[in-house]
C-alpha cells in the first residue's frame, strides 16, 4: 500500500486548487475524483477578482475569461439597478476552468485517480481512504467533494440528516447582444437567477428555487414561462436566447445549513465546508480561498516532524471562520430579504435612490483578496 503525503477527496475547484498549491510547494498529492474531466457543473460561473493575484502565484492564468465589472439587479415589477463591482470579476465556465486546473495539476505532478471514495478513517499517525476496491493512506486528507455526498453519511456529518428545500438549475444560452461586462441578478417568486457570459461565447443562466414552488408546475419549461418570466429582465432574456444544452442541468437538496470546516479530523474546503448563497456571487472565489488557506497550513505541517494535527485543525477552523462566517451570515440574511416580495421591492426602491448601498452590500459579501 503506497502512502501519500496528502490525499484530496474531490477534484473540483477547491480540490484542484489545493492540489496545485501543494504540488508547487513540492508536496506529493493524490486527488481521488469520481467523475472524469471535463464536464459541466451546476454553477454560477462568475469568479470574483479577490482570487486573481493568488491564482497567478500558483501559475494559474485564465485565458479567454470574460471581464465583468457591472452588476444589474432587479425584482419583479421594478426597473433594474446597475452598479460597478468593487473588485470586478470574470465569467468562465466550470467546464473550461476545471479542465484548465486539471491540466495544471497534472503538469505540476499531482496524481489524479478517477474513483469513488466510500469511507475515510483517522488512524494513529495517518488516514485511510477507502474506495470500492482499494485502500490508500496519507498523513493528511482534505475533503473537497462538494455540497452533499453519500460520503457525508458515512462520516456522520450532522447537516446531512436535515432535508433542504433548494433546487438549482443551469443551462447555457446563445444570446445576441448580451454585454460581456455585465452580470445579472434577478429575483422571481420563490427564487432568483444569475446571468453572465462565459469564455465559450454563451450566457450562463443558473437559478435557485425552493422545491415547493417548482413542484407545482409540470416541467422546467412551464416554470420558466409562468414564474421566472414574471421578472421582465429574465423574460426578455429567455425570449431572445436559445438554449445550447439538450436539457437543463439540475441538483436538488442544496444545503445552506451550518457545516463544520473540520470534521472527522479532515480539513474541509470549498462547498464541503460551507455553501454561500449564490446571490452573493462569490462561491467560486470562496472555494479557491479556502483551498489556499488549507494548502498553506498543510505545507507548514508537513515541513515539520510533528504528527500532531490538532493545532493545524484549530488554526484552519479559526481562519475559515474569520474569512467566511460573516459572509455566510450576510448571504443568508440577503436571501431572506430577496425572497420576500414586499421586502425585496422595498430594498430595490431604496437602493435605486442610493446605489452606493448596493456596493456596500457587495463588499460585505466578498473578500479583500488572499494574502500572498
Amino acid at each position: 500500500m503506497k502512502r501519500h503525503e496528502v490525499i484530496i477527496v474531490g477534484g473540483g475547484l477547491a480540490g484542484l486548487t489545493a492540489a496545485i498549491d501543494l504540488a508547487v510547494r513540492g508536496r506529493e498529492v493524490l486527488i481521488i475524483e469520481k467523475h472524469a474531466y471535463p464536464r459541466h457543473k451546476v454553477c454560477g460561473e462568475y469568479l470574483s477578482g479577490e482570487v486573481w493575484p493568488y491564482l497567478h502565484t500558483i501559475g494559474v492564468e485564465l485565458p479567454g475569461a470574460i471581464t465583468i465589472d457591472t452588476l444589474s439587479w432587479s425584482v419583479p415589477g421594478r426597473r433594474p439597478v446597475e452598479t460597478r463591482l468593487p473588485l470586478g470579476g470574470v465569467g468562465i465556465s466550470r467546464y473550461g476552468l476545471d479542465a484548465l486546473l486539471y491540466q495544471k495539476a497534472c503538469d505540476a505532478g499531482v496524481q489524479v485517480l478517477i474513483d469513488a471514495v466510500t469511507d475515510i478513517k483517522a488512524l494513529p499517525g495517518c488516514f485511510q481512504v477507502r474506495t470500492k476496491g482499494k485502500v490508500y493512506e496519507s498523513r493528511v486528507v482534505l475533503g473537497a467533494y462538494g455540497k452533499r455526498e453519500s460520503l457525508d453519511k458515512s462520516l456522520g456529518r450532522q447537516f446531512i440528516s436535515r432535508k433542504s428545500p433548494w433546487l438549482a438549475v443551469k443551462a447555457h444560452y446563445h444570446c445576441q447582444g448580451w454585454p460581456d461586462r455585465l452580470v445579472g441578478l434577478h429575483t422571481f417568486k420563490g427564487g432568483y437567477g444569475g446571468l453572465s457570459k462565459t469564455e465559450l461565447g454563451t450566457v450562463n443562466f443558473c437559478y435557485l428555487v425552493r422545491y415547493d414552488s417548482f413542484k407545482r408546475y409540470r416541467n422546467m419549461t412551464e416554470f420558466k414561462e409562468e414564474v421566472i418570466s414574471e421578472n421582465r429582465e429574465l423574460r426578455h432574456f429567455l425570449r431572445h436566447s436559445k438554449m445550447v444544452f439538450d436539457k437543463p442541468m439540475s441538483i436538488a437538496q442544496i444545503s445552506f445549513g451550518t457545516k463544520n470546516p473540520v470534521d472527522n479530523g479532515l480539513l474541509m474546503i470549498g462547498d464541503t465546508a460551507g455553501v454561500i448563497h449564490p446571490l452573493c456571487g462569490n462561491g467560486m472565489a470562496m472555494a479557491i480561498h479556502s483551498a489556499s488557506i488549507a494548502a498553506r497550513l498543510v505545507h507548514q505541517y508537513l515541513s515539520t516532524s510533528s504528527d500532531d494535527l490538532l493545532s493545524v485543525r484549530r488554526e484552519y477552523r479559526r481562519l475559515w471562520q474569520a474569512n467566511f462566517r460573516k459572509r455566510l451570515m450576510i448571504g443568508s440574511a440577503l436571501q431572506t430579504v430577496l425572497l420576500n416580495d414586499s421586502l425585496a421591492s422595498l430594498s430595490q426602491a431604496t437602493i435605486a435612490r442610493s446605489p452606493s448601498l448596493l456596493r456596500a452590500v457587495i463588499r460585505a459579501t466578498h473578500g479583500k483578496g488572499i494574502p500572498i
